[in-house]
């Protein structure tokens, strides 16, 4: 497929977004019509955002986080334009994709979990919160960072992918990087009950909190964590291999839960999806709007209209 680069975005009625990670730059199997770069108060996203349409006629709009050539660190992606820019198009659900190791033996490579927990091992480096330098304090629950009712959505289309296991939820650690872990950390992070490990869903998780977005994010198994020993190690022409095929079943699931999740966002929004993250800072600010920096609030308008 080709697409025509535009220079903004024409539309502000994209309620599907997508993510992809390591391994996963594109979408297949739907019309793309447009490419848009958005500028943000916080920057510009990884790269170009795709504009698709399904072929029940609704559009989604797709973001490769480590940019189309994957020329970004973990820490070194602009994960609030990345999500700003999703919101400025009307995103109000994103399903997101990560290469993840395994810390458990029955979570094998090519295996998808969607994880409902994170720990947060990052080290402070990333811009992590929409409000930090505005002069308007506020905060976001985070208790459940990932929406249940769309990881439930994704886990129906299971079969979809029959080949491998996707394993319903997990605890994901959320590391700095880029280097991967030592053994002992390994071995320290199965000792807390993790289930796999990545470098990218902190701060997403967090900043999609923030701007209301409902969240998910399949996690996709490349080989297992530093702490599994064996006579012959995993060899990057293996992970290589194993992340090509994880593309693949990536876009095969994404393809078989999109009806589902369209009607649920199109359709009928009453099914409830993104209620719980729809208007859920409105309680979250800490100052009375007339204690509120005046700059600052122009600067959050882009994400929250309907406050500032």
């Amino acid at each position: 497929m080709t697409a025509h680069e535009q220079q903004g975005p024409s539309y502000t009625d994209i309620r599907i977004g997508v993510i992809g990670g390591t391994g996963l730059y594109s979408l297949d199997g739907l019309k793309v019509l447009c490419e848009a770069n958005v500028e943000t108060p916080w920057g510009k996203p990884s790269g170009p955002i795709t504009i698709a349409e399904t072929e029940r006629g609704n559009k989604i709009a797709f973001l490769a986080r480590h940019g189309p050539l994957h020329d970004k660190l973990p820490s070194e992606v602009n994960y609030r334009a990345n999500i700003a820019a999703l919101k400025s198009l009307g995103v109000q659900a994103i399903l997101a994709f990560s290469a993840v190791g395994s810390l458990l033996e029955d979570i094998r490579p090519g295996d998808f979990v969607l994880i409902d927990q994170i720990i947060d091992r990052t080290k402070g480096v990333r811009a992590d919160s929409f409000f930090t330098g505005t002069g308007v304090t506020a905060h976001a629950s985070f208790g459940e960072p990932v929406s249940a009712g769309l990881r439930e959505l994704v886990f129906k289309h299971r079969d979809s992918v029959s080949q491998i296991t996707i394993h319903k939820n997990g605890t994901g650690v959320c590391m700095e990087g880029p280097a991967f872990s030592t053994r002992a950390e390994s071995n320290l992070y199965r000792s807390w009950g993790a289930s796999v490990i990545n470098m990218t869903c902190i701060p997403e998780s967090k900043l999609a909190r923030e701007a209301e977005i409902t969240y998910a994010i399949v996690c996709m198994s490349t080989d297992y964590d530093a702490w599994r020993e064996s006579e012959q190690p995993v060899t990057v022409a293996e992970v290589m291999n194993t992340m090509k095929g994880n593309a693949a079943n990536a876009k095969t699931l994404l393809l078989s839960v999109l009806p589902d999740l369209e009607h649920a966002v199109y359709t009928d929004p009453e099914m409830g999806l993104t209620k719980p993250e729809a208007g859920s800072m409105q309680y979250a600010f800490q100052q009375s709007p007339d204690k509120q920096q005046s700059e600052g609030k122009l600067i959050l308008r882009y994400i929250f209209p309907n406050y500032f």
